[in-house]
């Protein structure tokens, strides 16, 4: 029994049995008393009602990964771990994949667990498809979800992410205002901020007057971002006869993979070929020239995610989305 048999035998939304159960007032008392008493005829005790009838909080907060070897994922888990940790809260990880069933069974684990929140890290966690999200909406009907860079409304979820839109628009723009002209981009997710960071680029071109060239945009499709893999597909791209003066990428590994193919191309950085990165990670510092990069504030992102946790496990109003605007670090890789 979950709250999706509750809202069909109550004949309600799946919405308002969520604001049923987390106090909501804006459910009318003949909803309220018809979706409790259904919930009452099928024995259904959720997490937080069991909290309220004597359980103490377990003071451990649930950290859902996609993949902890990514560096991305890793720092920020570094990150949460330690504000949480700070705060009297231990972490309990779950590393689940990208897959829908194997994200759910993860979340479920959590919840078993009688975690007090979960941070789900990633809009690998959000689905296209509606339907496939039902998932977090069960969860969030019994405890508060923090999504980090992501982005899905629904009562007890709250989004903490990075303008990654503005973030590639302005990027492009720097490129674009340094004289590039053919401005190769590099991607490797077409998740929401996947999906944000493509649309800034191509804003940032037609902000300029420049038309979007297919040809131009590239599609990393390997699982694991490999440098030396990376490298060989931008050779294989110059090899096409496509001409690019300068490499814009989604993540930092793959702008390492832009600057060793400039080696192996004989193209010097930053005069024959700029290159920026995403994330701001220590990813720029391994090559010479070191990198440019979009900070995307991860620290900042990750601090606000406990805040936000933390009120609202207090009962204190939080902001349902807290947005942060990345920001441009030039190195020796631009001009």
């Amino acid at each position: 029994m979950n709250i999706y048999d509750i809202s069909e035998k109550a004949g309600v939304s799946i919405a308002t049995v969520s604001r049923v159960l987390n106090g909501s007032s804006r459910v009318s008392p003949k909803t309220r008393e018809r979706v409790l008493a259904v919930m009452a005829q099928q024995g259904y005790v959720p997490n937080a009602f069991a909290r309220g009838l004597g359980l103490k909080s377990m003071k451990t907060i649930g950290l859902l990964c996609p993949n902890a070897s990514d560096s991305y994922l890793a720092q920020a888990l570094s990150y949460l771990e330690r504000a949480f940790r700070g705060n009297g809260y231990d972490c309990l990880l779950c590393c689940t994949g990208k897959k829908l069933l194997d994200r759910t069974k993860g979340v479920e684990m959590l919840l078993s667990k009688h975690v007090d929140g979960i941070v789900l890290m990633g809009s690998t966690f959000v689905e296209e498809d509606d339907a496939g999200n039902n998932y977090l909406r069960c969860a969030a009907a019994q405890i508060p979800l923090v999504l980090l860079n992501g982005s899905f409304a629904f009562d007890n979820v709250y989004c903490v992410l990075c303008d990654d839109y503005h973030a590639t628009l302005e990027a492009t723009q720097s490129l674009l205002d340094s004289g590039r002209r053919n401005i190769l981009y590099l991607y490797h997710s077409s998740n929401f901020s996947g999906k944000k960071k493509l649309n800034g680029y191509k804003a940032g071109l037609q902000s300029r007057g420049i038309p979007v060239r297919d040809e131009l945009i590239r599609f990393y499709t390997e699982d694991k971002l490999n440098v030396p893999d990376v490298r060989d597909f931008i050779l294989a791209i110059d090899r096409e006869g496509v001409a690019f003066d300068a490499v814009l990428t989604s993540e930092d590994v793959l702008s390492v993979g832009a600057a060793k193919y400039a080696r192996v191309a004989n193209r010097s950085v930053p005069e024959s070929l700029s290159i920026i990165g995403y994330n701001n990670s220590n990813f720029c510092l391994c090559c010479e020239p070191e990198l440019t990069s979009v900070d995307n504030k991860l620290e900042s992102l990750c601090n606000q995610c406990v805040s936000t946790m933390l009120n609202v496990l207090a009962g204190q109003e939080s902001p349902q989305k807290s947005l942060f605007m990345g920001e441009l670090v030039k190195r020796g890789s631009t001009l």
